[in-house]
């Protein structure tokens, strides 16, 4: 290597890794800050390297209403029925789209496009959901997202880049659509899969717009739409603050302080579990955008 790309090569380190440690703080800074003490939190400023007094009281004031572990269980039911419904439709409806005898494919084409830009609006939509008894129900939270425009496109542009003369080889031994798709085209396409894959389970973990509009019975809430209610109209915080692992707020800034404390320890709750499962799907994350996108 010359002097000229040592110096490059320390450059990058130098910035890969400044550019990893600002995406990093704000994740450290919430899970510190939501261990912290409340005061002591309030009246910190600047960095926050470690817990400012260490205690898990904000975590006891999250869980010490039982609607939040409801909330868990809806949240897991609907992510886990949802991303598989949502897998099994772009699936299909991009095997069919990527058939080279497909009669009016540029047209449907057209047409599925056309949803990514145009919608008829909120109020139609609720209407909609309501006639076809898509509301305060499970399905509510299931079937109206159950297709994505832009992962459909993706999906297809991935199974076209594929070399057609594998799908040629299993026609002639006998090989029907459906066993093309499953053994050929699927496990071709993993890297694409995975990353659909995470875009739908992340999008159904984080969704709470639906249900708030959906959505009426406190039982069926999923977990973030809970969290909602603590990060802006502090519902549970007006319900749950007095007393928590022998903490007494008997102040307005106590309470103003808890409520701080309580927004950070709902942000973990709801974050941490879906950022374990990027470790699994990373290494297939950017190879699967860029054959689903470039290719074909």
């Amino acid at each position: 290597m010359t002097t000229g790309d040592r110096v490059f090569e320390v450059m990058n380190y130098i910035l890969l890794t400044a550019i990893t440690l600002i995406c990093f703080y704000p994740l450290l800074h919430i899970l510190l800050a939501s261990v912290s003490n409340p005061t002591a939190l309030m009246a910190h400023s600047g960095l926050l390297l470690k817990p400012l007094g260490f205690t898990l009281d904000g975590y006891k004031l999250v869980f010490k209403d039982n609607s939040l572990l409801v909330g868990y269980k809806n949240t897991i039911i609907y992510v886990g029925l949802g991303t598989l419904v949502n897998m099994v439709m772009t699936i299909m409806g991009a095997f069919v789209l990527s058939r080279k005898d497909l009669y009016f494919k540029n047209f449907i084409m057209i047409l599925i496009t056309i949803t990514m830009f145009f919608g008829g609006g909120l109020i139609p939509w609720f209407l909609l959901m309501k006639d076809i008894h898509l509301y305060n129900n499970l399905w509510a939270m299931i079937l109206p997202t159950a297709l994505n425009t832009w992962n459909i496109i993706i999906l297809r542009t991935s199974f076209q880049s594929l070399p057609a003369e594998l799908e040629e080889a299993a026609t002639i031994d006998g090989a029907s659509q459906a066993a093309i798709l499953i053994r050929v085209i699927l496990p071709l396409s993993k890297a694409t899969l995975a990353v659909i894959f995470l875009y739908y389970l992340v999008g159904n973990w984080n969704s709470w717009f639906n249900a708030m509009v959906l959505l009426k019975d406190r039982e069926l809430f999923p977990l973030q739409l809970l969290m909602k209610e603590i990060l802006v109209a502090n519902d549970s915080t007006a319900t749950t603050i007095g007393s928590a692992g022998g903490v007494v707020i008997d102040s307005a800034q106590s309470s103003t302080a808890f409520r701080e404390l309580v927004k950070y320890c709902a942000i973990v709750v709801s974050t941490v579990p879906i950022l374990c499962v990027y470790p699994f799907l990373q290494k297939y994350f950017v190879k699967g955008v860029y054959v689903g996108s470039i290719k074909g």
